[in-house]
């Protein structure tokens, strides 16, 4: 039960982080770096199709995170198997966001230096 609980809480704050990041990146930070500089746009499709990509990863891990906290009430060896598959989300996400963040890195910084941007 105890794990149900920290599954809940810490899964749902990186879920509803994640999402709130990059709606906010689509929204105001992109469209920033583009209108400074029409070099980001070559590389913004790249970005926005892992956002795309995210929120399916992100999908896919609630319902199965949601999944076991119920599981553990009903089937406690159930969830033990099934908790796997929140493992494998995990490990899907922190790849996709390590590439990501990579990428946004690439495209984003030498923008951001070169027109003083943000500080």
């Amino acid at each position: 039960a105890d794990y149900a609980a920290r599954l809940g809480h810490f899964g749902n704050l990186l879920v509803a982080n994640l999402h709130g990041h990059h709606h906010w990146e689509d929204r105001s930070y992109f469209p920033e770096l583009a209108a400074a500089d029409p070099r980001f746009e070559a590389g913004l499709d790249v970005l926005e199709k892992d956002h795309e990509a995210l929120d399916g990863i992100l999908d896919t891990f609630t319902r199965q995170a949601n999944r076991v906290i119920k599981l553990v009430q009903l089937d406690e060896a159930a969830a033990r198997e099934e908790a796997a598959n929140v493992h494998k989300g995990a490990v899907q996400i922190e790849q996709l966001l390590d590439r990501h963040l990579t990428d946004e890195e690439n495209l984003a910084v030498p923008i951001i230096l070169h027109h003083k941007l943000r500080g």
